[in-house]
């Protein structure tokens, strides 16, 4: 497969305030999570330079950082493709997130903010509207706000870019799984759920709902690897 960037370039503006290089890697990084790239992608940087508009220098930049999180892999002197979903770093990152989110919910739950409990109702009811037009990708993302949402209400939001870093293999699992008949419904109802349960200040069951939340797309690995085989490591 040839590189191939789905979001049209035109609709892509650099901020002249910052680094090249860094736009580069979250935007490539991005199209990689969405699977616009995926995984066996061939990523030319004499092409990515010239669809950018740029030198090679930041592409290259922008690929070290991504092969750093283990998104592509680079064969010097030979190609860079995008890299195979590897299933044990994906647990890996599930197990951190976890961790985490489970101690975030039970602080949340613990004092339950009704600023954060709007926000929160509003992201679902966003989503329930992004998935009656079927824009997945737009329901992924706003999964993604949802999640940020309770960083930032926990006064953690570092931690989010933590567990960001180390999520990528496990972001693109998920992204599989979303098209999956009945799993974008079920993230719908969890997330009511969880905030159901933070409004009611149930920490019991607010880290119980967001336990089952988390497992869903491991759960179902074995589906997910007869559809995608070619995709996973």
């Amino acid at each position: 497969m040839e590189t191939l960037l789905q979001v049209p370039l035109s609709l892509f503006q650099f901020d002249r305030t910052r680094q090249a290089a860094p736009q580069v890697f979250e935007h490539m990084r991005e199209q990689i999570i969405a699977l616009a790239l995926p995984p066996g992608t061939v990523l030319s940087r004499i092409d990515l330079a010239a669809q950018y508009g740029i030198s090679q220098t930041p592409v290259r930049d922008a690929l070290i950082r991504l092969a750093e999180e283990g998104l592509v892999d680079i064969f010097p002197q030979h190609a860079t493709r995008v890299s195979r979903i590897d299933v044990a770093l994906a647990r890996q990152a599930h197990f951190l997130r976890r961790s985490v989110e489970l101690e975030i919910v039970r602080t949340l739950a613990a004092a339950p903010d009704a600023a954060l409990l709007e926000r929160l109702r509003a992201i679902v009811d966003r989503a329930t509207r992004m998935l009656e037009i079927h824009a997945l990708d737009e329901f992924s993302d706003n999964d993604q706000a949802f999640h940020r949402a309770l960083y930032d209400a926990a006064a953690v939001p570092d931690l989010h870019a933590l567990v960001r870093r180390q999520s990528g293999h496990l972001d693109r699992l998920r992204r599989l799984h979303l098209p999956i008949a009945g799993k974008a419904r079920e993230v719908l109802r969890d997330h009511a759920e969880l905030v159901a349960a933070i409004a009611a200040g149930d920490a019991a069951r607010a880290e119980a709902v967001l336990r089952d939340h988390l497992s869903g797309t491991l759960a179902h690995l074995d589906d997910i690897r007869a559809r995608f085989a070619d995709y996973l490591k």
